[in-house]
């Protein structure tokens, strides 16, 4: 590929709810540009962008892929990203690597809730967009009632730049109501053609639309066209230019991808409308020695930036981190300082990304977007630049996980395999987050939900040889008292030459003060001195497991009161042993209960979701603690047990239509009804005889 400067490269996302055909368009765009040799298939899982095995299996996309295409001297880089909800941290990641979003939205389904999430995520991310119409060659295509939907959820910004001719089984072409040309298929290609006579009086009216539009974006444009004087051909690509990088107009077009209806269009507008880095301007980051705001210009005389934000794993190439340079000039074979890890990485060779094709390039500027792989210490959110000229771009804000899962090895004995693949998936993924609970001893992985986990299970064993199972976390109970206890324990025991001999009174009462508190009151010597931090030591190795089912003690306070010791068979020992006799009998006459984890809970849904979100809450035996409006959604807040909260984030995506979401944290412990504890008691007894 030849070099181009900041001002002909386009970065340009791909975005939809799954199944609006966005890997069938990037794959139409790469075949018009003659980027690739034939137009593959998702159905076929020969498509550019769709490369991984499970992508092929499931025929969804499941990561971000980029390919670069080459149209009228310009570099455009593509993202396809995800569209199912799972893999959302897919499409919050390409964001911070394009400049313009292509909104995909199917002619017979419309405006879906994949739509407004991904219109959602543009917002937030401030970036321009323009909306495709899809398979409009498709049975109950219509482009008036897509646009219609479009137009009542999105606003009147959104503005027809092409009208189709046809639909469905008669969808040939379209007419490109800015420069009043029609275009029909006609074999293999695109032939401008004469306007359908009965489209003539929709396509004024459009065309009409489309310059007051352009014309309202600017007070000079504004004045000319209410003075009656008609807008040059210039002023209104000019005007449509500003307009579209400001998102005071949303152009849409139409097309069928997979006929290579519109691609042709697409791209063309993608050249004359969609803004360069350079137009995009200046980049923000900090200073990393003291968080002074820098800014870096999208030049290839800046000193060089860039930010990773894609990592793929892969068992026999090694890490590679795919990057946007945002300033300055990048060659392979140099070296880069990560202000993140505070260390020097040694940049390879530099890569463009081709799907899963690497191509070998000598240095990269700003605006593209390249791969370097083996770094050492660099990740996901990570920047390298100029050793001499540091700058910290911000990390990115990926989504929370919503699903937990135990898992473990199939097979005894694959637990560093799995523990090694778990590791280099996490390093892939950072919504993919893997932890150890020391106290249930289980390996605990969370993800975005069920299909995320299930993608993650079958990329262990394809990528990394190792088979897994996967169970319903254990809940870390907690055991306490009520009540008070002063009970004996005595430990007497005679053999041949010295017995053992340690005797000891014991107060067992609640506390609120810390988990276990060990005081002692002796008086007169009745237990030496030197034999007190045996009791205590007993006491805190019992503490590990109650009496009810097993689980560690807290809030309790024992105190030493009395005791007697034999000066020939006392030691440290018997103590110990008849600290924990009293502790046994301390438990249960101090009134012993179970207690469990409360996590609080935050609930983002749209209004009309309310009633069956608190009453979903109520039925976990949460506690509702209150409601507030939040970016036009409400918020609710409550506490649920964690024992409750189990795939609680695919039930709420099927109560909400998945426009819901929601954050959790733990909060403290709370007693568990007796009902409850009751099943959870009988449930550890078998657990404990079944391991016998």
């Amino acid at each position: 590929m030849k070099d181009y400067k900041p001002t002909s490269i386009r970065n340009v996302g791909i975005y939809a709810h799954g199944g609006a055909g966005k890997t069938t368009l990037s794959e139409g765009l790469l075949y018009e540009a003659k980027a690739i040799d034939r137009m593959g298939k998702v159905s076929e899982g020969n498509t550019t962008m769709d490369y991984d095995p499970e992508e092929i299996q499931r025929q969804v996309s499941i990561s971000c892929s980029v390919a670069p295409l080459e149209w009228r001297d310009t570099r455009i880089n593509l993202i396809d990203t995800p569209g199912y909800f799972d893999f959302e941290g897919d499409v919050v990641a390409s964001l911070r690597a394009v400049d313009f979003g292509v909104v995909v939205v199917c002619a017979a389904s419309g405006v879906e809730v994949g739509t407004e999430k991904v219109w959602a995520h543009l917002n937030k991310a401030n970036l321009p967009r323009a909306i495709f119409v899809n398979k409009m060659d498709r049975e109950n295509a219509s482009f008036d009632k897509t646009l219609n939907q479009l137009k009542e959820t999105f606003g009147n910004s959104i503005i027809p730049l092409m009208l189709p001719i046809g639909s469905e089984n008669s969808f040939k072409g379209y007419v490109d109501v800015l420069n009043m040309k029609a275009f029909i298929r006609d074999g293999g290609k695109m032939v401008e053609a004469a306007i359908p006579p009965d489209m003539a009086a929709a396509v004024d009216s459009a065309r009409e639309g489309l310059i007051e539009a352009i014309a309202g974006t600017s007070e000079e444009l504004m004045e000319k066209y209410f003075g009656g004087e008609e807008l040059s051909a210039d002023e209104l690509r000019a005007g449509l230019k500003m307009a579209v990088l400001n998102s005071e107009v949303i152009p849409v077009l139409a097309g069928a991808a997979q006929q290579c209806i519109g691609t042709e269009a697409l791209l063309n507008f993608l050249v004359d409308y969609a803004p360069s880095p350079a137009d995009r301007g200046q980049v923000k980051g900090v200073n990393p020695s003291n968080n002074e705001v820098l800014v870096r210009e999208p030049k290839e005389s800046a000193p060089f930036s860039a930010f990773v934000f894609k990592t793929i794993a892969d068992p026999f190439v090694g890490r590679l981190s795919i990057f946007r340079v945002l300033s300055g000039t990048v060659s392979s074979d140099t070296s880069a300082y990560n202000p993140n890890k505070d260390t020097v990485e040694k940049l390879g060779q530099l890569y463009l990304i081709k799907g899963k094709k690497q191509i070998a390039v000598d240095k990269l500027i700003a605006g593209d977007i390249g791969a370097v792989s083996k770094l050492v210490a660099t990740s996901t959110s990570d920047t390298l630049c100029d050793i001499n000229n540091r700058i910290k771009y911000h990390p990115i804000e990926f989504p929370e996980p919503s699903l937990e899962l135990a898992i473990e090895p199939k097979s005894k004995g694959d637990e560093e395999k799995i523990n090694s693949g778990l590791a280099r998936l996490t390093e892939e993924d950072p919504t993919f987050v893997v932890e150890r609970n020391n106290e249930t001893g289980q390996t605990i992985i969370k993800g975005m939900g069920e299909l995320h986990i299930e993608v993650i299970a079958k990329k262990l064993m394809n990528k990394f040889g190792v088979d897994c199972v996967l169970t319903q976390p254990k809940i870390p109970y907690r055991e306490t008292i009520k009540g008070k206890a002063h009970v004996e324990g005595k430990h007497k025991k005679q053999t041949g030459g010295h017995g053992q001999y340690g005797h000891v009174w014991i107060d067992f009462e609640p506390t609120t003060e810390g988990d276990f508190i060990f005081e002692e009151q002796i008086f007169g010597g009745s237990v030496p001195k030197q034999y007190i931090p045996a009791v205590e030591k007993g006491l805190r190795e019992c503490i590990k497991e109650g009496v009810l089912a097993g689980y560690p003690v807290v809030n309790m306070k024992a105190i030493l009161v009395d005791g007697s010791y034999h000066p020939v068979d006392s030691s440290e020992m018997s103590f110990k042993i008849a600290a924990s006799l009293a502790f046994k009998k301390g438990m249960e006459q101090a009134n012993p209960v179970l207690l469990e984890p409360i996590m609080h809970v935050e609930v983002q849904v749209p209004e009309e979701y309310m009633g069956e979100i608190i009453g979903d809450l109520n039925r976990r035996r949460g506690r509702i603690l209150g409601m507030e409006p939040k970016d036009g959604y409400q918020l609710v807040i409550a506490e649920v047990p964690q024992a409750e909260m189990y795939k609680y984030g695919a039930d709420l995506r099927s109560f909400t239509q998945a426009r819901g979401s929601f954050k959790m944290w733990f909060e403290r412990y709370e007693e568990v009804p007796a009902h409850i504890a009751e099943k959870i008691i009988e449930e550890s007894k078998k657990e404990k005889e079944e391991d016998k």
